[in-house]
């Protein structure tokens, strides 16, 4: 890996603000963990600085890591798109995905709702979906890791887009059995979509945890991203 490769962590952006502080919250936990990397937080929209701009600045030096779940549009046409854009012979490396430290960070958010891996509940996996179906396909996988040695049952809910939606996913979780339910946001950060997220728990009296927001383990997850595309230049 090249000492002089800087980590350009690259979020999608939002309106709300909530959703830009964790951006920057992560790279300051990255920076914690690995004094001396470069990192800088960047934006395709609403948020400064806008990932182009970055780039420019930058230059062949930047590895782009998108702080994204899905391997869907952003990642896929946004990111690329501004990276020829801008000109640099930056690299990007692949999402963070459904990756197995994510699922843990987000059963510690379980736990610290109030449920034990020993109660018997039913845990919405709820995420913002994709009009690509490979990547709904792959988010649903997390309902899959996320219930292994534990009581839960647990099943995939999106916020937005495709179905099945939050009440879909809460009949089928009783029609499982479940008399217990908990939504679980597949999200790094609270915005306008988890609000709706949340409206919908208040109303129907299911408790919601909290998004995966900077836990150590999402910062490592993004330096494994980092590591691994520049392990490739290496090789090459």
């Amino acid at each position: 890996m090249s000492s002089a490769s800087a980590l350009v962590l690259t979020a999608h952006g939002s309106a709300d603000p909530r959703a830009a502080a964790n951006t920057h919250a992560v790279a300051a936990t990255i920076r914690r963990m690995r004094p001396g990397l470069e990192v800088i937080p960047a934006f395709c929209e609403q948020n400064s600085p806008n990932l182009v701009d970055v780039l420019r600045s930058v230059g062949d030096r930047a590895v782009v890591t998108p702080l994204l779940l899905a391997d869907a549009y952003h990642a896929r046409v946004d990111i690329p798109a501004m990276i020829a854009e801008s000109g640099a012979q930056a690299r990007q490396t692949e999402v963070l995905g459904e990756d197995d430290q994510l699922v843990a960070v987000l059963r510690r958010r379980i736990a610290e709702a109030g449920v034990s891996r020993l109660d018997r509940v039913g845990v919405m996996v709820t995420a913002v979906g994709s009009s690509r179906a490979q990547a709904n396909s792959r988010t649903a996988t997390v309902a899959e890791q996320l219930v292994a040695h534990t009581n839960w049952t647990a099943a995939t809910a999106f916020a937005a887009g495709p179905h099945p939606n939050l009440a879909q996913v809460a009949d089928e979780l009783r029609d499982r059995g479940a008399d217990r339910l908990v939504i679980a946001p597949w999200f790094l950060a609270h915005g306008r979509i988890t609000d709706r997220v949340a409206g919908f728990a208040t109303a129907h009296g299911i408790p919601m945890a909290q998004p995966l927001g900077p836990h150590r383990l999402v910062a490592e997850t993004v330096l494994d991203r980092f590591d691994a595309a520049c392990s490739i230049e290496v090789a090459a």
